[in-house]
């Protein structure tokens, strides 16, 4: 099962996928240098370009359109693109969760009955209740 999976992931590796993350929500919440935050009026659903960090550190291509194919699209496009963008992501969570719920709680969404992998662990704690990455307890008790 997927839950399975990641708990073979070593511990490193976790850390390296978390602080990826960690860095790309960092970015996002300082607008990547250029545009407001999210919550002082840019555009829901508009994640910042990598311009300043391609331009000053190293190389890298920005998350939606890399390629600059879509810079000549109508904007109507684009409103209706960025609203199903929105709705895959609330969709994919909903399912994602579905699936948890149903490996965790056999039963508890009928409709995966059949193809629900039971798991005995908890997804819930992705670090196994260790979250020091040099180990032990990280509150020193």
């Amino acid at each position: 099962s997927p839950e399975q999976q990641w708990d073979a992931i070593p511990l490193g590796a976790k850390w390296q996928i978390f602080a990826v993350i960690s860095a790309l929500e960092l970015w996002d919440e300082c607008g990547g240098g250029s545009l407001p935050h999210y919550m002082r009026g840019r555009q829901p659903g508009k994640y910042p370009s990598f311009s300043l960090f391609r331009d000053n550190v190293h190389p890298v291509f920005d998350l939606y359109d890399p390629f600059g194919f879509n810079k000549n699209m109508s904007e109507e496009t684009k409103e209706r693109r960025l609203v199903a963008e929105l709705n895959n992501g609330r969709l994919a969570q909903l399912g994602i969760f579905g699936f948890l719920c149903a490996d965790k709680i056999p039963g508890s969404v009928p409709a995966l009955d059949k193809i629900a992998i039971p798991y005995a662990g908890d997804p819930m704690i992705p670090f196994e209740g260790q979250f020091s990455y040099l180990g032990g307890n990280p509150f020193g008790m």
